[in-house]
Formats: structure tokens, C-alpha cells, sequence
């Protein structure tokens, strides 16, 4: 059975370990070092402030989450945020992502938000399939805007408005 729910600080060590291969052995997060579960917690609780952040859980074990997140910082971006999901490579391909998009999208329209965004670091035929199942659509494409595991790294941006 599958449960989405709103994220606690107390899911944050579970999140710290769901993305940090993400983050060391891959190219689909930019950032260089996975933070810890202290990090994570301060990011779930700034996100649940403003946006949301949600996890979902397949038979009461925590397989995945995902957030909304401020677009940029000028005043009249306020009504777009940018979306991310992360879910444990053992539990893809479950209809985990596609389960917390459908729970986070309506959520974040309540929070008056007009237009989500999702950047994709290229190759990830995965993540486009889900983002275009969810309805988002794509809007153009950063080439090597990011150098990560030996790389120039693009990031193809998708649109979704609410």
C-alpha cells in the first residue's frame, strides 16, 4: 500500500539516504557532498514553510519524496517554484514518483502557486517520462551549465502551470 503524507524533521535521515546517491554517484543532482541528516531536516522544514515537502511510503517503509522549492528570489517569480523528486532506485518504476506529484501539485496550487518547474540534468530518460506523464512540458534547455563527474552537464527545464 502506498501512504503520501507531509514530510517531518523526524523523515530526514531517510531522506538524506535516499539522495545521496543521487548526489555522489550521479550527475541528476548538482550538488557536490550528500548533506547530512541535520541539513536535510533544515531544508524539509524551510520547504513545509513556504512550499510543501512530501514522502511516500510503500508498505510503511519510506521510499521517496518530494518538494517545491523557491523559483529565484525576485518578488514577482513568488507565484512559480521550482519541484524535485527523489525516490529510492529500489522502489522505481512503482508509481512512487508519479503518487507524489499528484499529492504535491494540488497542494502547491493551494499555496497559490501558479507555475511549477523542473530541471532535469541530461541524460535521464526516467525523469522526463515521469515529468511528462504528470503533465509537464518542456520548455527549453541549459547547455553545459553544470561540470560534475568529469563533465559538462545540460539541464533540460519542464513546465507544468497549476
Amino acid at each position: 500500500m502506498i501512504e503520501v503524507r507531509s514530510a517531518s524533521v523526524d523523515d530526514a535521515g531517510r531522506c538524506a539516504e535516499i539522495y545521496a546517491p543521487f548526489v555522489t554517484d550521479s550527475w541528476v543532482s548538482f550538488e557536490l557532498d550528500a548533506p547530512g541528516a541535520e541539513e536535510m531536516a533544515a531544508r524539509i522544514a524551510r520547504a513545509r514553510q513556504s512550499h510543501e515537502w512530501l514522502v511516500v511510503e510503500s508498505g510503511g517503509i519510506l521510499c521517496g519524496y518530494a518538494y517545491g522549492s523557491q523559483h529565484r528570489t525576485r518578488g514577482a517569480y513568488q507565484t512559480s517554484c521550482d519541484v524535485a523528486v527523489y525516490v529510492d532506485p529500489g522502489h522505481s518504476r512503482q508509481g512512487l514518483g508519479r503518487a507524489l506529484y499528484e499529492a504535491l501539485l494540488p497542494r502547491l496550487k493551494a499555496r497559490k502557486i501558479h507555475a511549477a518547474f523542473a530541471g532535469i540534468a541530461l541524460p535521464n530518460p526516467a525523469s522526463i517520462a515521469l515529468h511528462q506523464a504528470v503533465g509537464f512540458e518542456p520548455v527549453g534547455i541549459y547547455r553545459e551549465v553544470g561540470w560534475k563527474m568529469g563533465g559538462w552537464r545540460d539541464v533540460a527545464w519542464y513546465q507544468r502551470l497549476l
